[in-house]
């Protein structure tokens, strides 16, 4: 047996998720264009954009946006 791939491989995590969580700190959609979509919350600076659909994996980049903008919406 070989040890070296012992690991689970992480699966992504939906759009829909980074979505719902946007949603349940507070965030409101407002909508966009084509498979964009926009997240405002009066206490962070700049909106949270998400592309893709909603079944789609989430990116990296685009799950380090989402905490990133619910840390500052909560602080």
């Amino acid at each position: 047996m070989n040890t070296l791939f012992t690991a689970e491989p992480q699966v992504p995590r939906k759009i829909r998720e980074l979505i719902s969580d946007l949603k349940a700190a507070g965030f409101e959609d407002r909508g966009g264009k084509g498979s964009h979509r926009n997240f405002v919350h009066p206490d962070v600076s700049k909106p949270v954009t998400l592309s893709g659909k909603a079944g789609d994996d989430a990116k990296t980049y685009q799950e380090r946006a989402v905490s990133k903008a619910i840390e500052e919406s909560r602080s």
